[in-house]
């Protein structure tokens, strides 16, 4: 009996140590894999925010250097000292303000007439809102450019505003409605008991409750009216309405680049993206996944 166990013995302290040492390994390799990833990713980040504090001389230098050897804040006092940069931060703000309003309230109503309601042709609907989503937005751009045209709206805040819903409200629609099937319906029959009506049951209190949803909803179209290049370039003309991602392109000159503005003016442009999302990231994760639920 003893001899028949001492060797299962052996055999376990054999793969313990051995166990263990795989275990370091892959989390080595598991750290030195993210730290890869980090720098891959945020080296770039990195690297505009230093340029965007050297001359544009130095940036020029080789080899380059990483640290500014001479500090300048000269590239955003330019910028924020020019009134027509200004005004491409003030157009940003606005069509993204816009966007979002719009396509919340949209996404609001749609959403909980699809989760509370049932209506012919509410599954077909359904996968119309799918397959807009699935459409490449620069197959719509020649006809989104005929359009705005034919509506007298180019070269107007408006046509970047509602160009932009068309890609946000699909997306809010579903997450609404998502977000709404979380909340039971018992809800919705205490208030019509209390003498409620629809629209006192949708704002007064199921518009509370979906908060994180909403401020999910509203950070995603955000960050996707602030950056949208494509649409901004075709849409607009004047230098007046032009918004930030082409107001960068704009400091491309034909035969110099104002590296240190381009790289203060994207600095500039990241910070409401990161305030934002710094600021409601709780509600922004537990809105994607709350409105994941159920669709």
């Amino acid at each position: 009996m003893t001899t028949a166990t001492h060797p299962a013995r052996d055999v376990r302290a054999d793969r313990g140590p051995s166990a263990s040492r795989r275990r370091r390994l892959i989390r080595v390799w598991l750290w030195i894999g993210t730290l890869v990833g980090a720098f891959y990713a945020g080296g770039p980040v990195l690297w505009m925010l230093t340029s965007s504090v050297k001359p544009n001389t130095e940036i020029f230098a080789y080899p380059p250097t990483f640290i500014p050897e001479r500090f300048t804040l000269a590239a955003y006092a330019e910028i924020l000292g020019n009134p027509e940069k200004v005004r491409f931060f003030l157009n940003s703000y606005t069509v993204a303000a816009g966007v979002v309003l719009l396509t919340l309230f949209a996404g609001i109503m749609a959403g909980y007439a699809l989760s509370r309601f049932d209506f012919r042709f509410k599954g077909p609907l359904g996968a119309i809102i799918i397959s807009i989503q699935a459409v490449p937005p620069i197959t719509l751009l020649i006809p989104y450019f005929g359009l705005v045209v034919w509506l007298r709206l180019y070269d107007t805040l408006w046509a970047l505003i509602l160009t932009y819903m068309v890609a946000t409200i699909p997306y809010a629609i579903l997450m609404m409605t998502g977000y709404f099937n979380t909340i039971p319906k018992d809800l919705d029959e205490a208030v019509k008991i209390d003498g409620g009506g629809t629209f006192r049951t949708l704002w007064r209190f199921l518009v509370p409750i979906a908060r994180p949803g909403i401020v999910s909803v509203g950070a995603y179209t955000f960050m996707v009216a602030w950056n949208e290049y494509l649409f901004a370039l075709t849409l607009t003309q004047n230098r007046s309405n032009r918004t930030v991602p082409v107001g960068i392109q704009l400091l491309m000159g034909e035969h110099s680049f104002q590296w240190s503005e381009m790289m203060a003016m994207s600095v500039l442009g990241c910070l409401p993206v990161l305030i934002l999302f710094l600021f409601f990231q709780r509600q922004f994760v537990g809105g994607m996944t709350a409105g994941a639920v159920k669709t």
